[in-house]
């Protein structure tokens, strides 16, 4: 049922898509030929004018030099040339012509009408295809919104389902039958499995409430990093092993002063070591986590040997809800929250997140940088912030 649903929602959500498409190409031609139709009408309408007005002023130029030699009337020349200004007299031959210079200014702002109908109309077709296009991408993005959301309502769903269900078999496979102690054991271990995998999925929904609902950055405080990752991997070291993990921690040398928020600090760890192995197919997944430190920033690396990603989808890894690959033929549990927790919990500790293929080998390699602090002593000390460590 979950596949049906789903697959109708992304026929849906790609037809909508290409619908928009079609109809943002056939306004964008529309406009265009109506923008050029309007151009050569102005062009021809304005070819027409000058036609006319050169006419009309030979007409005239005629007019007065019949009216000239008609009259012997030593006034009517100067009131003649008062009455039309685009003339002039020619003492050769007695007769009104067309003033060049009249002529000459005329035309040139004909041309200047042109030139600015010119001008007008492809700014005009530039601005509104500018807004077509703005708003054809708010709706793209809207969709894509809605899709992603859809997607997080059925995968949290199936990411509670699943468990319960396999819960419920396993507590009445145990009350019906005379288990022994290691078939109990294991069933107990089963268990304990399904509810962590609940626990994982609950906190990273709490988390993102709790992140939106924030309204004050969170609580820095001084700490070396080297100890609290070997807690907070000492601590995760027995669910991520038991999921078939072989996980590595390459402490630093030297201490590593930093500013966090050791409870958030925490969900971050979590949900990179959880990417790790997620998406680290086979029996033995190979996890490694490393420091390393220059004078103003810690990087702390977390490698694995999974499927890894597309180069040129790495930014989007930290949106939220997206998840890499197809939705209908995606096999790896998730709701799309883990690595936005990751990049919003580190940007709120004054750091950033990156990803990047494992430059050893397959996999993926998920780093976050950390401004470095003067020391771990005082509290009071200023800590390097992220313009001074660019």
């Amino acid at each position: 049922m979950k596949r049906k649903s789903t697959l109708l929602f992304r026929t849906r959500s790609g037809a909508s898509r290409t619908y928009i498409t079609i109809a943002f190409i056939v306004i964008a031609i529309f406009l265009l030929v109506q923008v050029a139709w309007w151009g050569i009408f102005q062009s021809r309408y304005i070819d027409k004018v000058s036609r006319d007005q050169f006419t009309s002023w030979q007409r005239d130029a005629e007019i007065t030099s019949l009216l000239l030699a008609s009259s012997d009337d030593l006034n009517l020349k100067l009131h003649l040339l008062e009455q039309y200004p685009h003339l002039r007299f020619n003492e050769s031959d007695y007769r009104f012509k067309i003033n060049e210079v009249s002529l000459k200014s005329f035309q040139n702002a004909q041309r200047g009408y042109i030139r600015m109908f010119s001008f007008e109309g492809p700014v005009f077709a530039l601005v509104v295809l500018s807004l077509l296009f703005f708003i054809a991408r708010s709706m793209w993005a809207e969709r894509e919104l809605k899709q992603r959301q859809h997607n997080f309502l059925s995968a949290i769903t199936h990411e509670f389902k699943t468990p319960l269900s396999s819960l419920r078999l396993l507590v009445q496979t145990a009350r019906l039958r005379d288990l022994s102690v290691k078939k109990l054991d294991e069933y107990l271990g089963n268990m304990e499995e399904e509810l962590d995998r609940l626990d994982r999925t609950s906190e990273q929904v709490l988390a993102s409430a709790r992140l939106e609902q924030a309204k004050e950055p969170p609580i820095l405080e001084a700490a070396d990093l080297n100890q609290v990752l070997e807690a907070l991997i000492n601590e995760a070291r027995r669910g991520i092993e038991a999921r078939g993990a072989n996980l590595t921690f390459l402490a630093s040398a030297e201490a590593l002063p930093v500013s966090i928020d050791q409870a958030a600090f925490g969900v971050v760890i979590n949900n990179l070591l959880d990417n790790a192995v997620k998406y680290s197919p086979g029996q033995e997944k190979q996890v490694l986590v490393s420091l390393e430190s220059t004078k103003n920033v810690i990087y702390l690396h977390v490698d694995d040997q999974g499927i890894g990603f597309e180069e040129s989808g790495a930014s989007r890894l930290f949106e939220r809800f997206y998840r890499a690959g197809e939705e209908m033929t995606r096999s790896t549990p998730g709701v799309g929250l883990g690595l936005y927790l990751v990049r919003s919990i580190t940007e709120a500790m004054n750091g950033w997140v990156r990803a990047v293929p494992n430059p050893v080998g397959r996999g993926a390699r998920f780093t976050v940088v950390l401004p470095r602090r003067l020391s771990i002593g005082r509290s009071d000390e200023n800590v390097s912030t992220v313009e001074e460590a660019i």
